[in-house]
Parts: structure tokens; C-alpha cells; sequence
């Protein structure tokens, strides 16, 4: 892991660096204007254009996604924990082999913690640019992303075509697959049949979070949201709390392992050793392990943040209590 200095692991909302051709359905009509945003570690970017702002390797990634109303990100499938909450609008998210298994709509704050192994995708249904921030167990999550069979199809037929490699080409801009590089190939009929098609009330009960439900359960002590004993349970590499004014961290605290603030509403003031800022929604400071450090909201009002903190376990599947 790289010792950065602490100024460097300091992510503004507003100074994010999108990537606009991350995925293969870049070109696809209705999917052609989201934004993808790599904050900590590599993510599942494709493409060579994506900015990563801090490389740091800490057990799993940072990321976001921004799109403007009714704009979708494709079906699409993990192999480790792929978590969102919403940080600004509203969003409709949906599973299955062509998105209608079961969906359920998240409003600002809102967790979800998607089961791997399912078909997935996601969409702005609010009337603004919305964002929301993801948590991808491991470091190398862009190793376990798998597109539904139809989404490579609909993208090759406007320009984009994956590689086995992982890496897009892009026809528009002349590109084509290397003499050495095969199309990446699409599920069979037998290998789609390992994709559940999972009803919304297997979902909503055991992955889905509300933020009003944790800002009541963190009036006095931080909420346990995803871990083995949270709201919701899983061991995917990390763990999730949820703090609000009445359980912040007032005095200097330390973590064996890297810790990453991400506030989901309000402002915070942080510090770690001597270094004092204050984060807002969209924010992201990562907080190496043995630095101590404090964090209380800055100002009345509403205040709610997210704190994720590595463990020991594996990044996999979903973890089902075996």
C-alpha cells in the first residue's frame, strides 16, 4: 500500500475526473452519457482513459457513477461485493437476465449491497444529474465483471467491441482488435442458467438498507450496516458503519486497516494527525492504518456519513452465513 500523504487522500466532489467510454456501453443509446469515476484503487474501468485518483491498493476500490436522467448502466455481473449509496437524486435499480426480475427504488443515502452472481443495473429516475458511490471488494475488482450476452451485442452494433483482454476498441475512433485479441466471448444458454433470477423480496429484505432506518439505529453509537453482525450481512473484505452527530468520532481514534469517510449528508470536519478539513457529500478521504483521527459534523443540522473499514475476509461471493 503507498504511503501518500494525507493532503493526496483527499477526494473533492468537485474536482472528480469522469470518464465518459468507460464501459462497453458507451455508444448504446440510452446509455451513452453516464460518467464513471474511479476515486480509490483500479475499479472495473475498460478503458485506458480512466483516471484514477488515488492507486492506493487497500483491499477494495472507491468509485461513483454520474447520469443524467434516464440515463442506465447495462446488465452486468460480479464476482466480489459491488456497493452503492446514493449520493445525490434518485435511482431505480433492477437484476436479472434482462433487468426484470425485481427492482426497487433508492433515495439519497440509501445503501445497497447487490448480491454477486446476478445480473445488475442501475438508473437515474430523478429529474437532475444524479451520483452514486460504489465499494467494490478487492483490488482487483475489475477482474470479476461480467456483461449480459445482449449488452455485447447491442454495443458492437454502435462501434464497441470488448476484447478477451478486458479492453474495449473502439471502431469510431478506427480501432479494431488486435491480430492476438478474440471478441470476448458471450455466455451460452448453460452458462446463463448459473444467473438467478432472484425475487425483489429476497433482495429488498436482506441487502437494502434506508438511510432514515440508520439515522435512527446511529442516534447514540455508530450503526453496523454491512458485516457479519450488521443490518446487513456479508464479509465481503470490508465492513460499513454509519454515523451521525450523536455517534461521530470525537476523540483520536486508530485502525489496523485503511479506513475511507465518505459523508452521505451534512458537513464533517476531519482530522487526521494534524491535518483538519471539512468533507461534504461526494467527498472521500481515505485514512491509512495507525493515523489517528477524529470526525464530528462542522455545522447543525443533518449529518450523516458512511465509514468502511477493511478486514481480513476474502473478497468473493456474497457471504450467506456458511
Amino acid at each position: 500500500m503507498t504511503q501518500s500523504t494525507i493532503a493526496s487522500r483527499i477526494v473533492r466532489y468537485g474536482e472528480l475526473k469522469p470518464c465518459k467510454t468507460a464501459f462497453i456501453d458507451a455508444h448504446t443509446p440510452g446509455s451513452d452519457q453516464k460518467e464513471n469515476f474511479t476515486i480509490i484503487g483500479g475499479g472495473v474501468s475498460e478503458s485506458p482513459d480512466q483516471h484514477v485518483h488515488i492507486t492506493d491498493k487497500i483491499g477494495f476500490n472507491i468509485g461513483a457513477a454520474g447520469q443524467p436522467p434516464k440515463c442506465r448502466n447495462s446488465l452486468h455481473s460480479h464476482t466480489t461485493a459491488e456497493v452503492f449509496f446514493v449520493a445525490k437524486g434518485r435511482w431505480r435499480f433492477f437484476w436479472g437476465r434482462y433487468g426484470t426480475a425485481g427492482e426497487f427504488i433508492a433515495e439519497q443515502g440509501d445503501i445497497f449491497n447487490i448480491p454477486t452472481g446476478i445480473f445488475r443495473g442501475f438508473e437515474n429516475v430523478g429529474d437532475d444529474y444524479g451520483m452514486i458511490m460504489s465499494i467494490l471488494g478487492g483490488d482487483d475488482a475489475g477482474g470479476g465483471v461480467t456483461w449480459a450476452p445482449q449488452v455485447i451485442e447491442d454495443a458492437r452494433a454502435h462501434g464497441l467491441m470488448l476484447g478477451d483482454n478486458g479492453v474495449l476498441y473502439d471502431s469510431k475512433k478506427g480501432q479494431d482488435l488486435p491480430h492476438n485479441v478474440r471478441p470476448m466471448p458471450l455466455l451460452t444458454e448453460e452458462q446463463l442458467k448459473s444467473y438467478p433470477e432472484v425475487p425483489v423480496e429476497a433482495v429488498i429484505g436482506k441487502y437494502v438498507a434506508r438511510y432514515w432506518d440508520l439515522m435512527a439505529l446511529a442516534a447514540d453509537k455508530p450503526a453496523k450496516v454491512i458485516g457479519e453482525n450488521g443490518l446487513i450481512k456479508d464479509k465481503p473484505g470490508f465492513e460499513v458503519d454509519f454515523l451521525t452527530r450523536g455517534s461521530g468520532v470525537q476523540d483520536p481514534t486508530k485502525s489496523a486497516k485503511p479506513v475511507v469517510l465518505m459523508p452521505a449528508s451534512g458537513h464533517w470536519r476531519v482530522t487526521v494527525e494534524d491535518v483538519e478539513t471539512t468533507i461534504s457529500g461526494g467527498d472521500t478521504v481515505l485514512v491509512l492504518p495507525g493515523e489517528a483521527y477524529t470526525i464530528t459534523p462542522s455545522m447543525t443540522g443533518m449529518a450523516g456519513l458512511y465509514r468502511i473499514t477493511a478486514t481480513d475476509d476474502p473478497a468473493g461471493a456474497t457471504w450467506t452465513g456458511d
